[in-house]
């Protein structure tokens, strides 16, 4: 059995493509390995940079500290997202080197889980005094008569003689 020649044409030039898509498949991936890592946007470092604090200025974020040492903290920042670092990992380097201070956020653990209750509290001991101010005061008759002591019976005799004194003068 003889093969047509025009099906040997259309074989040979299928396994032609099959061998150059075999070999220039590797070698794509392999081009795009050696590329060196994008560098991260000013955005991404200052994401970071918004949640930690500057460990030498007090109460300023990271990411608007104008201080030439918060300008190499948010290089650094730069340099471990390059390194492949995850915000988690970055602010945990940050709180191990300066403490808990530097978080924006600071952990609910320990005395710290009072600045998440605390306002809470505040607010629902609020609503209770302003309820109890509103309740008094759209009933004031009820505690007006509570605070009025109650006088026992006065003698007689004794009212009638002052009433006639007052009328003499």
């Amino acid at each position: 059995m003889m093969m047509p020649q025009r099906f040997i044409k259309y074989l040979s030039i299928a396994v032609l493509l099959a061998a150059v898509l075999a070999l220039g498949l590797p070698h794509e991936s392999v081009r795009a390995q050696d590329l060196p890592p994008q560098a991260p946007t000013d955005d991404e470092v200052n994401a970071i940079a918004k949640q930690l604090y500057c460990p030498v200025c007090e109460n300023i974020p990271l990411d608007v500290c104008p201080t030439q040492a918060c300008a190499q903290w948010r290089e650094l920042i730069r340099e471990k997202l390059v390194a492949g670092w995850s915000e988690d990992e970055i602010k945990t380097y940050f709180v191990a080197q300066y403490g808990d201070r530097v978080l924006a956020q600071p952990p609910a653990s320990g005395l710290n889980w009072l600045v998440y209750i605390i306002p809470f509290l505040a607010i629902i001991a609020g609503i209770y005094i302003l309820y109890r101010a509103l309740r008094a005061w759209s009933q004031p008759g009820q505690e007006a008569a509570e605070d009025i002591p109650q006088v026992e019976s006065i003698d007689d005799d004794y009212v009638a003689r002052i009433e006639e004194e007052l009328r003499q003068r």
